[in-house]
């Protein structure tokens, strides 16, 4: 599978996700007793519960459809929230706007849909670096925008993550998808975050993009952040996680330490059994 997939990127592909020990600390994430509507006013989350500490991938496993979009919602203030609380490093963010939750409280988001929530395809890459910081020192200055600064951060972030073409003023609509998806974590994670939200970060990727998707979420992890991975493919929470909280009908209906997983009994819990 590997030769196969280094045959197709033109190098070679390592499907094997290399993290060192975990160095999880104090607690960044703590949701409880969340309930959240979806569109219908159906309870989409119903009563969940979870805990996230620095320095650890958390990876919420589910099959789609059980509540995993409506609570990234709620966690980035895209959906209001029906009760419970949701609070980042011990301060309540329930229902604050998406805003306050990126800027007052360092929370970064890779959206599961790059295009309809993570790019403005109208925009070039460097506006799209900025799309959260544009009003922000050292991009703007009394009402105006600074656009040598602009680029200069770009033309960095661009060398730094190696995003194809290597052109910021290409409009982001003009990039593959992969690099497309490069471009959205480095404006997430350029910012320092205390906690990144990333939902299905892989998905609709060639194999050489996946990898270096992967990579990304795990340096974070080094680095003492804490990442919190929702995706359907049960290979990657398992390969990518420290540990496993299994989602079903918007309840964590079991969590596990991701060196212990077992497939089988993890399948079974998404599908509402019991382990």
């Amino acid at each position: 599978e590997e030769e196969l997939a280094s045959m197709m990127v033109g190098r070679e592909v390592s499907f094997k996700v290399e993290k060192g020990a975990r160095q999880s600390g104090s607690k960044t994430l703590e949701v409880k007793n969340l309930c959240v509507e979806d569109a219908r006013g159906v309870m989409a989350v119903d009563g969940l519960n979870l805990q996230l500490n620095k320095g650890e991938i958390l990876g919420i496993a589910g099959v789609d459809g059980n509540g995993q979009t409506e609570l990234i919602e709620a966690l980035t203030g895209l959906r209001k929230v029906k009760s419970g609380t949701i609070e980042v490093n011990g301060r309540d963010i329930t229902n604050l706007s998406p805003n306050e939750i990126i800027h007052d409280h360092k929370v970064s988001h890779i959206p599961e849909d790059r295009q309809k929530r993570g790019l403005v395809f109208e925009f070039d890459v460097a506006e799209n670096m900025i799309l959260q910081n544009y009003a922000k020192p050292p991009f703007s200055s009394r009402f105006r925008l600074l656009k040598d600064k602009i680029y200069e951060n770009a033309e960095r972030l661009i060398k730094r993550f190696d995003i194809r073409p290597q052109n910021a003023r290409l409009h982001s609509k003009a990039l593959s998808g992969g690099n497309q998806q490069k471009m959205i974590i480095a404006r997430e994670v350029s910012r320092e975050p205390e906690l990144l939200i990333a939902a299905q970060p892989t998905r609709g990727l060639d194999v050489g993009a996946i990898e270096y998707v992967h990579q990304a979420l795990v340096a974070q992890r080094n680095q003492n952040r804490a990442v919190l991975l929702i995706s359907f493919e049960l290979d990657e929470v398992i390969n990518l996680s420290d540990r496993i909280a299994i989602i079903y009908e918007g309840k964590i209906v079991g969590l596990v330490d991701a060196a212990d997983a077992d497939e089988k009994e993890i399948g079974l819990l998404m599908a509402g059994g019991a382990a």
